[in-house]
């Protein structure tokens, strides 16, 4: 239970940057990765922007041959490229197919928030109404399963540990890398890959939209309409996408002279129980101050070690309460409060892959030390006016970026929080 759990490797498939370097020299800029879609304004949304990883079927083809492309949707590929990513990065080599060697020490636990919607939408439903299911194909069940992002990294890199893929809801990707931390603490894995992945679909959108939470303020300005913490937010951003993050015990990481990017100190998730103010879609915020706690006690730190915060901060009535809530948590008012950042303010809520992509984010910043802006929130909401300086509204270089904590709730009431610890030896 006393490991030390590192990460060694990382991928990333954003709205704003496919890959490590892109992805970095996106946040650093604080360039935005929200476009117009012209199919959510034909099919009369509210909303019709949001984010989505440009040009990833050029991608997916430089990655998989036509067979395995028929049964890669949206959704898994974007898992599958991350995983694929973050394995070499890790140092490791992708296995050939007839290759029967198996990592039985190495497992995944990658979830999604909806996951494949629109394969139903656009494939099982037309085609099960017309009568013609015995010409929908053998692929399909694989793409549509809840668990079929793992699964296919599973086959792709022959990974023989647990392989899970979890879901709560916007909470999912940190969930997954909390799992899997406590996993290799518990001692039944070396070494597990862990992040999130969501489609790009109307039909996973709409129900947002109908719901009214979605921006539809900005559809003529993409860049701005998403907007944490800002007086003129209007609702998140739709995002899709993956990311995926290896964790390994720090003995093993060692005996083969990895690379280590940083160190996932602790973590905690629970559940505000939809009492005390929290519903399906709204947090109690005692749950929220007790993950937060949890998460630190966890990781053995005070609460003034904490330098940053990456909040969920999604662009709703929630910012500002969010906000509040860290501040009574941590005992910091706002002359003490840590800087605090969005990395949604630029890629939008990517739901299942958030917290994943979010947290491969924090891990870039504290690996080159610097925290990137969070963009759009120059009209600060005027109840968080007072925590205005500790916004970054570009890049700061912070050498010295030592610990951050990354947020996650989710509808249901459920919470999330990691604390990622900059690699140092001791």
């Amino acid at each position: 239970m006393d490991k030390r759990i590192v990460i060694t490797g990382m991928g990333v498939a954003a709205p704003n940057a496919h890959g490590l370097e892109a992805f970095t020299e996106a946040l650093r800029e604080g360039r935005s990765g929200i476009r117009h879609i012209p199919e959510l304004e034909e099919m009369n949304f509210g909303c019709q922007v949001g984010g989505i990883p440009e040009n990833f079927e050029a991608v997916r083809k430089s990655y998989f041959d036509h067979e395995k492309l028929m049964s890669i949707n949206d959704n898994i590929g974007y898992a599958s490229v991350s995983a694929i990513d973050a394995w070499r990065d890790a140092g490791f080599e992708v296995p050939e197919g007839d290759d029967d060697r198996v990592h039985w020490d190495t497992g995944v636990i990658l979830g999604s928030g909806i996951g494949g919607m629109d394969t139903i939408a656009r494939s099982v439903v037309p085609m099960v109404n017309a009568g013609k299911v015995r010409r929908m194909g053998s692929r399909i069940v694989e793409q549509v399963m809840n668990s079929g992002t793992s699964a296919r990294i599973a086959g792709l890199l022959a990974l023989g540990n647990q392989v899970t893929s979890n879901s709560s809801a916007c909470s999912t990707g940190n969930e997954a890398i909390i799992d899997a931390m406590w996993r290799i603490r518990m001692g039944l894995a070396k070494r597990m890959l862990a992040g999130g992945s969501e489609g790009a679909s109307p039909y996973t959108w709409s129900g947002f939209d109908a719901m009214r939470v979605i921006c539809r303020k900005f559809n003529d300005q993409p860049e701005r309409a998403s907007r944490p913490m800002s007086a003129t937010a209007g609702g998140f951003v739709p995002g899709a996408g993956g990311a995926v993050l290896v964790l390994e015990d720090l003995e093993t990481a060692r005996q083969r002279g990895a690379r280590i990017y940083a160190e996932v100190a602790g973590g905690a998730v629970n559940c505000g129980g939809q009492r005390m103010g929290g519903s399906m879609t709204a947090p109690n915020p005692t749950g929220v101050r007790r993950c937060i706690q949890e998460a630190i006690a966890d990781a053995g730190i005070s609460t003034h070690d904490i330098q940053a915060i990456n909040g969920h901060l999604t662009a709703t009535y929630a910012d500002p309460m969010e906000v509040k809530n860290w501040s009574e948590t941590l005992g910091r008012p706002p002359a003490d409060f840590p800087f605090i950042n969005s990395t949604k303010s630029m890629i939008g809520h990517c739901l299942g892959a958030a917290g994943a992509i979010e947290s491969v984010a924090v891990v870039l910043q504290l690996h080159r030390g610097f925290l990137h802006p969070s963009v759009n929130s120059e009209d600060v909401h005027p109840d968080i006016a007072a925590f205005a300086e500790k916004i970054p509204q570009q890049a700061v270089d912070m050498p010295d970026l030592r610990v951050i904590a990354k947020a996650g709730f989710g509808f249901g009431d459920v919470n999330s929080c990691l604390i990622f610890r900059k690699w140092e030896e001791k």
